[in-house]
């Protein structure tokens, strides 16, 4: 029974971490930015989805909806105010643009951090669950919001795949994260395909954000950990490639979550940074990488 337990919560987790990687994986694939604010955008969004909730009193859907609309804004602005001026910018080398994106990312994930301990304490968050209650699986019991979770999760990302492989826009995406150039020739605006990534991520990690305040909770201290796995899981999937993200996402949440049930949830991220180490050594491009 106990593994049929950890088969769920890992399920459960690891499509978390796939739905908050796929945005990750499809920003640097399109247009080259490792987004090192990611788990703060993803904290913003359960933090704001619990306070609409529990301190406005909104109710848990609109709750939701605000969590993600937040994270929208919040990936806008890291665009618009972070990563566009330093790609745009004359006075930096290009060859360097890419260290200074890092670090303005990262900078600018700290700041959103620190606003969150200020107005919200570093106290635990648990955003109010959509869907309540308890089912039995095989003589397990499993909260449903977990269920939910799962479901949701796996949805999400069966319609980013037919959003990208059977809509115009879509296929521009697709074709931007394969050849820039070539798509500018086609006649469409590179800055306009951007935009619509970005926006694209800020949904996903939006929803992201709002299903892990349900499922265990997330903190200001949660931003560190967010970003450093779904980092971990686009590199061990291999830069640029988001099937290979999907499984390094699950391949990552079970190996936590084994980590957590047979060891100490202190260690869960231990395996997975060893696993990292030993790709990088094996194979630097990842599982599916092409860079």
């Amino acid at each position: 029974m106990r593994v049929f337990q950890i088969l769920i919560d890992g399920f459960a987790i690891s499509a978390l971490y796939a739905l908050g990687a796929t945005g990750f994986t499809l920003i640097f694939g399109v247009s080259g930015v490792l987004n090192l604010s990611h788990g703060a955008i993803m904290v913003a969004a359960a933090v704001a989805a619990w306070a609409a909730a529990s301190i406005l009193g909104v109710g848990t859907y609109a709750g939701a909806l605000i969590g993600v609309g937040v994270a929208l804004l919040t990936a806008f602005a890291t665009y618009f105010a972070v990563v566009k001026p330093i790609q745009d910018s004359r006075r930096i080398p290009n060859e360097e643009k890419e260290i200074f994106v890092l670090t303005g990312t990262l900078l600018w994930g700290i700041m959103i951090q620190e606003l969150i301990a200020y107005f919200f304490t570093n106290n635990a968050k648990t955003v109010l669950p959509i869907v309540e209650g308890v089912v039995e699986i095989l003589g397990v019991r499993t909260p449903t919001n977990e269920i939910f979770t799962a479901i949701v999760c796996c949805l999400v990302i069966a319609l980013l795949w037919l959003l990208v492989n059977r809509t115009r826009i879509g296929k521009a995406v697709l074709a931007a994260s394969m050849n820039p150039r070539g798509v500018t020739l086609l006649g469409f605006e590179l800055t306009n395909i951007y935009i619509v990534v970005w926006a694209i991520y800020g949904t996903l990690a939006g929803i992201a954000g709002v299903l892990l305040g349900m499922f265990l909770g997330v903190s200001s201290y949660s931003v560190g950990p967010l970003t450093a796995s779904a980092f971990s899981i686009v590199v061990l999937g291999g830069l640029g490639s988001v099937s290979g993200s999907l499984i390094a996402a699950f391949v990552v949440g079970y190996l936590e979550t084994f980590t957590a049930y047979l060891l100490s949830p202190a260690y869960r991220t231990i395996p997975a940074l060893l696993l990292l180490v030993i790709v990088m050594y094996i194979r630097p491009q990842g599982l599916l990488g092409r860079r």
